[in-house]
């Protein structure tokens, strides 16, 4: 009886790629496994008639040799394999273990896992703490006080978790696999060890300290220096402040986001400090020299310039926050506002009248106005 083409019974053209031929494969082996087709024979023939066809097509010589001379490369020993029915399971399973491993997850399950003669190191967790400071903190820097519990390497074993003179020991169940591999049928699956509980070793004689954990739980504290300039959100990054690692592992760090508080007077704008000055009318008009105080307490001297609107920013250089990305500092910006008074008395009442009457409804640059109704009021 004539066999089937090799190419026909994958499903792919003679053209095909080793993907393509591996992936139709699989796809036939899916379904024609037999444990998924218990005593159907049937199925197993085609299961087997597929791996035939795979075993040839799958490699480049044996391909080449088929191309040539098809089936009867094999009785001229071109293959040098299997031939259709006469593969068994066992030559299939072993031949393209690879393949079922992809398709049943067995793959990684099918390599022998590390054997551990003991503990391993393993590095601590990486902690997080939030602190609250001021707008003035952050322009000046400060120091705040850190307090928390962590782990610590356990003094009394050197953090190796058993008691002196004694170690730990290879777990007999799992020979330090810290795996067991059962097989079912054709497949085969791993699951943790009970004895060791996955880890591979066994402390017999822990420490009484730590309980064979390799750290303890204690209260740390510690003052951290905050910087000047740092912003909402920042986070400081204290290395080897985070919990203890086990079993002589390195210490995770700790990361202090910084929230920073509004302030009543100051804001921040990137690295500009901004504050409101309140002046009173006649200063915006003339122009003055006037005094305030930063957010550190110190005194700024600003000069107010003639006919200063409502709103405009004056920039004092150099007088903002430091910048912690790159060199240099921010600006203090000082924006104008204008004092309204809610009462006035008989003759500011009558004095503001007349000036409205001189200057009118629609303002005006006109020199007679406003510079004759001060000169009036002044004089």
């Amino acid at each position: 009886m004539n066999k089937r083409d090799y190419y026909e019974i994958l499903g792919v053209s003679k053209t095909a790629t080793k993907e393509e031929i591996k992936k139709a494969y699989r796809q036939l082996a899916m379904k024609y496994h037999p444990d998924r087709n218990p005593g159907n024979k049937e199925a197993e023939d085609k299961f087997k008639e597929a791996a035939s066809a795979y075993e040839v097509l799958s490699d480049d010589q044996k391909r080449k040799k088929y191309d040539q001379y098809g089936d009867s490369a094999d009785t001229m020993g071109g293959f040098g394999g299997y031939n259709g029915q006469e593969m068994n399971m066992d030559d299939i399973f072993s031949s393209f273990g690879d393949i079922f491993g992809d398709i049943f997850g067995q793959g990684q399950q099918q390599k022998k896992s590390k054997k551990k003669g003991g503990p391993e190191p393993k590095h601590g967790h990486d902690l997080h703490k939030s602190i609250n400071i001021t707008l003035k903190e952050a322009y000046t820097g400060t120091k705040q006080e850190i307090q928390y519990y962590r782990f610590f390497p356990c003094d009394a074993c050197g953090a190796k978790g058993t008691k002196s003179g004694s170690s730990a020991q290879t777990c007999k169940n799992c020979n330090g696999a810290g795996q067991i591999n059962i097989r079912q049928g054709f497949f085969m699956y791993s699951q943790t060890c009970s004895t060791c509980r996955g880890e591979g070793y066994i402390i017999t004689d822990p420490c009484t300290r730590c309980s064979g954990q390799s750290r303890i739980q204690n209260y740390d504290k510690f003052t951290v220096n905050i910087p000047k300039g740092v912003f909402n959100g920042a986070e400081l990054r204290i290395p080897g402040k985070g919990d203890a690692g086990v079993y002589g592992g390195n210490a995770g760090d700790l990361f202090i986001q910084i929230n920073i508080a509004p302030d009543k007077k100051f804001q921040r704008m990137e690295d500009d400090l901004i504050v409101k000055v309140t002046l009173t009318y006649p200063q915006l008009v003339f122009g003055s020299q006037i005094e305030i105080e930063n957010i550190d307490g110190s005194k700024v001297a600003i000069k107010i310039p003639k006919g200063c609107p409502v709103d405009e920013k004056l920039i004092i250089p150099g007088k903002g926050f430091e910048r912690l990305r790159g060199k240099g500092t921010g600006n203090l910006v000082v924006i104008t506002q204008c004092h309204i008074p809610k009462k006035l008395d008989s003759q500011a009442h009558d004095l503001l009248k007349d000036y409205a009457k001189i200057i009118g409804d629609t303002p005006t640059e006109e020199a007679g106005g406003i510079g004759a109704f001060f000169k009036k009021f002044l004089g």
